[in-house]
């Protein structure tokens, strides 16, 4: 056993093991229960060995285009649209994008509000200067992350999150 063997793995490590999982489960090359039971050992695991253990049994990772089935060349990754979305990605994106803007521009305009009611005066719209130049900003993020494919990564790294939190034992 070499010291690499011994030492331990990072999250880091654990999700690029799911990940070469994940491929073998789409290469047929693995059943559903297999992988769901290496899935498992893969975030218990504390050492390489113990993940290196998950994968000894699966060919090594080759680029398609050494790939002994590949007779199509892949497509460019600009010619590959963003899958879509799993429904209901976008709205919870979006609210998770936006709620932190949405409730702080509503504590603002309360409190100028109260201010305005308790001087009896229609006082100067300051909130304006909270919404306003943070909205810009999260309308140019959120039309960028459209059109990235933001909604799609962030439902699959909340997906990874759920599932860190099943496998350690939380809800």
């Amino acid at each position: 056993m070499d010291q690499r063997d011994q030492m331990r793995a990072a999250d880091t490590d654990r999700e690029a093991v799911v990940e070469r999982l994940r491929t073998a489960l789409n290469e047929g090359r693995l059943q559903l229960h297999e992988f769901d039971e290496r899935v498992a050992e893969a975030y218990q695991s504390k050492t390489y060995a113990d993940l290196d253990r998950l994968l000894v049994d699966l060919p090594g990772v080759r680029p398609v285009s050494r790939s002994q089935v590949a007779a199509v060349p892949p497509p460019t990754p600009a010619q590959t649209p963003p899958p879509p979305a799993p429904p209901g990605t976008m709205p919870r994106w979006l609210a998770t994008l936006w709620g932190t803007w949405a409730a702080a521009v509503g504590i603002n305009v309360v409190i100028w509000l109260l201010v305005s009611v308790s001087t009896a005066d229609l006082v100067y719209f300051w909130p304006m200067w909270v919404a306003g130049p943070w909205g810009a900003l999260l309308l140019v993020a959120t039309l960028g992350g459209l059109s990235r494919g933001e909604p799609q990564r962030w439902a699959e790294r909340q997906a990874r999150k759920q599932e860190r939190k099943r496998h350690r034992g939380g809800y």
